[in-house]
């Protein structure tokens, strides 16, 4: 199997947001293979689909003095935080290629990062029985929600490398109120080089799914797309 992969560096949320959208119809018609974006953006929180904003801590009038937007979108789960310093990973893949299973899909992505934290730091991480992401101790580090649209995946996942993890005092957490929240930075106790994690990110999402990853540009992107962004 091939994997495009797009490494985007910071872009807003709604950008990224119509480049799912447009590269989902494309993936369903078999138009464009399986990719994946690779990207940061600014201080955003999203809502999903059991959204309750009472997870929502911090006054939304606060956040907007703040420049923090919240958007309600189409993946699972409740309210998440995105910033700077997290790999946000946005695969588009066709499931009919791997098991055409949701679960089996989620537990490969947590697989990646189980994997990636053991063989390239020695940090033993997991699942948790009732919470869905990657755990060191009771501290999530990688955060989990897609939405699967005739097969096809969408939005990913979030991995705290060098993120401002005062930023999640702003929320509960995917409404978590028990469990607390990690980075590599915080475990490793300096800041990540985000280029080398985004690059082991790729690696051990290529051996998990068995699949033969191939980088792309953002002119090439652009030309997958057609030119569409969000206005």
């Amino acid at each position: 199997m091939k994997l495009l992969v797009a490494p985007l560096g910071e872009i807003d949320y709604l950008d990224a947001l119509a480049m799912q959208e447009k590269l989902l119809q494309l993936r369903q018609q078999n138009k464009v293979p399986d990719i994946m974006l690779l990207l940061q953006h600014p201080p955003t929180l999203t809502l999903g689909t059991r959204e309750n904003r009472h997870n929502i801590i911090t006054p939304e009038v606060e956040l907007a003095k703040q420049g923090v937007k919240i958007y309600k979108i189409n993946r699972g789960g409740d309210v998440t935080y995105h910033g700077p310093g997290q790999i946000v990973g946005y695969p588009i893949i066709n499931l009919n290629g791997y098991g055409k299973s949701v679960r089996v899909y989620v537990d490969k992505l947590e697989e990646v990062f189980i994997q990636l934290l053991g063989y390239e730091y020695g940090i033993t991480a997991g699942r948790d029985s009732q919470y869905t992401g990657v755990w060191v101790g009771g501290e999530k580090i990688t955060a989990i929600g897609c939405a699967v649209k005739r097969w096809v995946t969408m939005h990913g996942f979030a991995f705290n490398v060098n993120t401002n993890l005062n930023h999640f005092h702003w929320i509960n957490p995917c409404g978590i109120t028990d469990r607390g929240v990690t980075s590599l930075q915080k475990i490793l106790g300096r800041p990540q080089d985000i280029g080398k994690v985004n690059d082991q990110v790729i690696s051990h999402f290529s051996r998990v799914f068995n699949c033969e990853a191939e980088l792309i540009d953002r002119q090439n992107l652009q030309n997958i797309l057609g030119g569409c962004t969000h206005e």
